[in-house]
């Protein structure tokens, strides 16, 4: 079989990318490679499902605007029964004294792009919520809108769907090898004996991105981590909460009648674990994240928590921001890769700026220049600081 564009991982980024290659007019054949079609272990589908403005870095903020966009243009995009359950909650973003000065740079960038974020001190925020604790805090960033959360499955089911009308041919299949012929790759070889030959190969593999790249013997700094996210009830139910990120990293947000929370993680000893390791670790909810809660809400002394999850980050080690585009010694292999917990509410902007990419020989929409690999290959980190 030979396809014109071959994509491995068929979530949302892969998803994202066939469907907007559609969108810009490609005709040629796609194949969408996915070893996992329940995405039952998928970083999308394990994800908080939470879209925001609040990045440090201009860019990051203008591909969740392009998707932001989406969501409110969806029934006229996707058809009259779109619904991918948005809640329009905010993000509320805490800081100390220590952490002021990047949380006030962080808002003028944000401002800068247009995002609707509002910077209070500690007296403002208790006026606004009555039920956070400002004990330590110095300010907090308050989106009053464009951000919020969502039923991650059902967006991916949304353009799982308009994939099939769209001459999409879906293999379930690992890739276990690719084949390059000095500066292009040329096939990808399938766990079920098959071998694809391809004219463009977009890595879209989430986690295992890393191990992707390195099929085709390039290095990509793009390692699965592990996150945990629980879940807890409480009397009290806070109509007004929205994802409140504690200064420690600790976020929490309402979820209908429940709670989840998360962000326990240490930085120190944050490895890649076993990928089929997604057992929950209990003890960073006892010893952690309930201490904490304690403190920032007062009222979450007194919880109970009832279920949790493991999901995998696509962690990019060099700076936690994503890689995008064509590799510049193998520019038929392009990366769509590390977007260390962004990459749900980003992947519409990715797909459509390498849809451009491809079609026209250049972006478009949103330049993504400033994501792409050569950074990588010179070690030259493009950090960004807001990273939950």
């Amino acid at each position: 079989m030979r396809y014109d564009i071959v994509i491995i991982g068929g979530a949302i980024v892969g998803s994202s990318v066939a469907y907007y290659l559609r969108e810009e007019g490609f005709t040629g054949s796609i194949a969408l490679i996915e070893r996992d079609p329940q995405f039952s272990q998928a970083a999308t589908t394990l994800s908080l499902a939470s879209i925001r403005q609040q990045f440090s870095i201009p860019e990051n903020i203008r591909l969740s605007q392009f998707t932001l966009k989406l969501f409110r243009q969806l029934k006229e995009t996707f058809g009259a029964d779109a619904d991918i359950g948005f809640r329009e909650g905010g993000y509320l973003i805490l800081a100390g004294e220590a952490g002021l000065p990047i949380l006030k740079a962080n808002h003028e960038a944000q401002i800068a792009e247009g995002a609707d974020i509002v910077l209070e001190d500690a007296g403002q925020l208790a006026r606004r919520f009555s039920w956070l604790s400002t004990e330590g805090i110095s300010a907090g960033a308050y989106g009053r809108g464009g951000e919020g959360w969502f039923d991650a499955h059902a967006l991916l089911m949304l353009f799982r769907k308009a994939l099939r009308e769209r001459r999409i041919d879906f293999i379930t299949a690992s890739a276990t090898g690719i084949t390059r012929q000095g500066s292009r790759v040329t096939g990808v070889a399938l766990d079920n004996g098959e071998t694809l030959e391809a004219g463009i190969i977009v890595n879209a593999a989430g986690p295992n991105a890393g191990k992707v790249a390195a099929l085709a013997g390039l290095a990509l700094p793009v390692e699965p981590r592990k996150r945990n996210v629980f879940v807890f009830e409480a009397r009290e139910k806070y109509a007004d909460m929205p994802l409140l990120v504690d200064p420690s990293g600790i976020y929490v947000r309402p979820e209908g009648s429940v709670y989840l929370t998360g962000g326990a993680e240490p930085e120190e000893g944050d490895h890649a674990p076993d990928p089929n390791d997604f057992e929950v670790k209990w003890p960073l909810f006892e010893d952690v994240i309930w201490p904490t809660l304690a403190t920032r809400v007062p009222a979450f002394e007194a919880i109970k928590p009832t279920r949790a999850w493991v999901g995998h980050y696509d962690y990019n080690t060099l700076d936690q921001n994503a890689v995008i585009g064509p590799h510049p010694e193998v520019e038929n292999f392009l990366f769509a890769n590390g977007f260390s917990g962004h990459g749900l509410q980003q992947a519409p902007a990715v797909g459509k700026a390498l849809s451009e990419l491809i079609v026209h020989g250049g972006y478009r929409t949103i330049d993504c220049t400033a994501f792409g690999y050569e950074r990588v290959a010179a070690g030259r980190a493009f950090r960004e600081l807001n990273v939950i």
